[in-house]
């Protein structure tokens, strides 16, 4: 199965005349979940640095006209070993080994979750659903490392010290 994204931008304009840095895609296949899902827009940037756990967009190396997205998993000899969050879906670097730098096209930075009565479902969304929709639909898009931090409560700041400090500072 295939992670299919929609770039709105213009992408080569931009590599080539060094325009606004900053773009859309849409998510298309469920290869990313639970982090996104199909219809999750995502606004990305472009020639940032790529860190270990960040999502990142990228041309397929065996089909350069699609992009994909996928979790920057480490560097290896080669480029970026690429994996995504789905367990079930093997399109990526189990598959197609690491990808060069060069096919790495942007970073993901938000994810825009799309509003519920553009996912298919009929009726409409009660004022409570519309602002929980807002409160929810625009969130930064995290690195696996800083989200597994935040669950387990360690911040930035805490994460060198030992286990006793932390627990106290709670």
């Amino acid at each position: 199965m295939q992670e299919q994204l929609r770039d709105r931008g213009q992408e080569r304009d931009r590599e080539q005349h060094g325009l606004l840095r900053m773009g859309l895609a849409e998510v298309y296949n469920p290869s990313m979940q639970p982090s996104l899902y199909p219809g999750d827009q995502l606004v990305v940037r472009y020639g940032v640095p790529v860190r270990p756990g960040d999502v990142v967009v990228l041309r397929h190396p065996f089909r350069q006209d699609l992009l994909i997205v996928k979790r920057a998993v480490e560097r290896r000899e080669g480029g970026w070993w690429v994996m995504g969050d789905n367990p079930d879906v093997e399109n990526d670097s189990r598959e197609f080994g690491a990808v060069p730098d060069e096919l790495v096209v942007a970073r993901a930075w938000l994810r825009v979750r799309p509003l519920p009565g553009r996912t298919g479902r009929r009726g409409q969304l009660s004022t409570a659903g519309l602002l929980s929709w807002a409160l929810s639909a625009v969130r930064p898009v995290r690195s696996r490392s800083r989200a597994r931090d935040a669950v387990r409560g360690v911040g930035a700041a805490s994460a060198g010290r030992p286990a006793s400090r932390r627990l106290r500072a709670r």
